[in-house]
């Protein structure tokens, strides 16, 4: 029998056994609370904690700031975020959402900030720093949406689907496609869906993408940090899920080099003064505040400083340069891109290119906000 044959049974007789014991009657008392964080080198991470109450919030089923749930901790020393002989790394719980994949009604997932043991903020919990900056311009009423693309790997590290050797016919039929020969896990895609509906998440749409066996979903579009919030939550749903599916799913910006395209976070945004009568305006002038900051958003829009980026924005496969900032109506090889329909009504909002697919949403949104209006 092949490894592959092997794996996937194996797949489908670990659900027949955790199916059996998802029947059983749990006290009504108990929840599973999932701790997700994320570790020092931008990956998620999660642990779950059985507790005796249901928060308010489940209750009420809101999602919201959490006061009544336990901190935690962990070994951060195996997570790249503390050395070991002073490990601890405190989870406080921020968000919560419903859990897709736990048997209870009140199951939740607990989105965390990381923090060192003297309280201050880990490196890479960026989302503290995104939400003092999302309360200093509330006023401004900022809108946020991304469209996630993400590449799924079969057996060998290879997109699924994919000829074990050589590759696909050339880019063309897949994006928005229809059919065996052009859609690769459309099942899985739409059991990612649902979850996140299940979940709380503001979800937008789905479509396969121009390289075959990438895919992409869109969040928001969603008032303050919920935005980066639900982008976080979504991507772990999403890898639970290509777990179900024996697959694994990668948010590396070049996954196959040559001419292939590329997976990004496209980011989508609008202010209040961006959406009023005359907002072309204000659109114009926001563009030319980001035209300012090019490097530093390059710099933010990665985890990696911007090294991803420089693989992917290559000015070709509807990429803008990596070099030079552009922006055009309906120009998807523009740094900032302005939507037709946008310019038609005078006033909207506009589009990001350039963040990775790996990108952190706190990071990013937050390099928007602070540019935008903090940049005169």
């Amino acid at each position: 029998m092949f490894d592959i044959e092997i794996i996937l049974q194996r797949g489908i007789l670990d659900k027949k056994i955790l199916n059996r014991y998802r029947r059983l009657q749990i006290p009504e008392n108990k929840i599973q609370v999932t701790y997700l964080w994320i570790d020092g080198i931008s990956n998620i991470r999660i642990k779950d904690k059985i507790i005796d109450c249901i928060p308010q919030q489940a209750l009420d089923n809101r999602f919201g700031e959490v006061d009544d749930l336990p901190v935690w901790q962990y070994d951060g020393g195996s997570t790249y975020q503390a050395s070991a002989d002073n490990s601890d790394v405190v989870l406080i719980p921020k968000v919560i959402y419903k859990d897709p994949f736990k048997a209870g009604n009140n199951d939740i997932i607990a989105l965390c900030e990381t923090f060192h043991s003297d309280g201050s903020p880990t490196a890479t919990n960026k989302r503290k720093e995104c939400t003092e900056t999302f309360c200093k311009y509330e006023n401004e009423k900022m809108l946020f949406g991304f469209e996630q693309e993400y590449t799924v790997l079969g057996f060998g590290g290879r997109p699924f689907g994919w000829p074990i050797d050589g590759f696909p016919k050339p880019q063309g039929p897949y994006y928005c496609g229809v059919g065996g020969d052009k859609v690769f896990l459309r099942d899985l895609m739409e059991s990612h869906i649902m979850a996140c509906l299940y979940a709380g998440i503001d979800l937008h749409g789905t479509n396969a993408e121009v390289m075959p066996s990438q895919l992409e979903y869109q969040t928001g579009p969603t008032f303050g940090i919920k935005a980066a919030d639900d982008l976080w939550v979504s991507r772990y749903i999403l890898q639970r899920i290509t777990e179900d599916f024996g697959l694994t799913v990668t948010f590396d910006p070049k996954p196959i080099p040559g001419d292939w395209n590329g997976a990004g976070c496209h980011t989508n945004f609008s202010s209040k003064s961006m959406r009023n009568d005359g907002g072309i305006n204000v659109i114009n002038e926001i563009i030319s505040k980001l035209s300012k900051k090019h490097k530093e958003h390059l710099i933010a829009y990665d985890p990696h400083g911007g090294l991803d980026n420089k693989r992917r924005l290559l000015g070709t496969h509807e990429t803008s340069s990596i070099d030079t900032f552009t922006f055009g109506i309906s120009d998807r090889r523009a740094s900032v891109r302005i939507p037709l329909s946008v310019s038609k009504c005078g006033k909207g909002y506009i589009e990001d290119r350039r963040p990775s697919s790996n990108c952190d949403p706190y990071s990013v949104t937050n390099a928007i906000i602070t540019t935008i209006f903090g940049c005169h």
